[in-house]
């Protein structure tokens, strides 16, 4: 019996692929792609043509149709569209237009840092994306209230390039608003990506510096009570 187990053993071990190597912390490369990247797209102002400008990601909700960025990525979203998985100049699952911003009045008021936060619903842009943007890629829990040392994925697209970029590290408190991640390569475009913990939204790039004057050291606004009731308004309106 053992060794008829041991045989199994070694025939699954060799049918099975070997999962990708992640880059040690700290460290930027092309994000893998697959179930997370998916759930994590460019912002176009208008159409693949218009060029991408931001990070957007997928949340769950009940209308399943929410994406969360950066509050300074959408101050002018008409026209913005949503691109889920997108790579060298393929939007997978299709097109999906900004329909409803919810951001905090701190931020439209006065630009505070400590509310770069947005939640926005979606819809089909009509070329060929039908139903609920969640239903095809799934979306992340949005989880506040993090630890201060948490480690965070972060996901986002950098304006130069046509695949996102994937960096983790140990996160510190620049504030007790402001959360911080040494990256590289985090530059322009990746403005409203994704933090992630243990595959739940803990954050996203901008606050102070709208995410940080250099590629190296980005920030995220805490997610306190603020962001998630942000998060509920736009649940509820899907």
């Amino acid at each position: 019996m053992l060794l008829a187990l041991a045989a199994m053993a070694a025939l699954i071990s060799v049918d099975l692929p070997d999962a990708p190597a992640l880059p040690p912390l700290g460290e930027s490369a092309p994000a893998a792609p697959g179930a997370t990247a998916d759930r994590v797209g460019a912002l176009f102002a208008g159409g693949l043509d218009g060029g991408h400008f931001c990070t957007a990601a997928v949340v769950r909700s009940d209308g399943h149709d929410v994406i969360a960025t950066a509050a300074h990525c959408l101050d002018d979203p008409e026209g913005t569209v949503f691109a889920p998985g997108y790579r060298d100049g393929r939007a997978p699952y299709g097109t999906w237009q900004v329909t409803g911003v919810y951001v905090a009045r701190a931020w439209t008021d006065g630009g505070d840092p400590d509310a770069d936060v947005a939640f926005a619903t979606v819809a089909p842009a009509g070329d060929g994306a039908a139903g609920n943007v969640e239903d095809l890629v799934g979306g992340f829990p949005v989880a506040a209230g993090q630890p201060d040392e948490a480690t965070v994925t972060v996901l986002g697209y950098p304006r130069d390039d046509e695949a996102p970029v994937r960096c983790a590290n140990t996160t510190d408190l620049f504030s007790e608003t402001q959360r911080r991640i040494g990256c590289p390569d985090l530059s322009g475009g990746t403005s409203g990506s994704p933090w992630l913990v243990d595959g739940a939204l803990a954050g996203v790039l901008g606050g102070y510096e709208e995410g940080g004057a250099v590629p190296e050291v980005s920030y995220s606004a805490v997610l306190g009570d603020r962001a998630v009731e942000l998060y509920r308004e736009a649940s509820d309106a899907g």
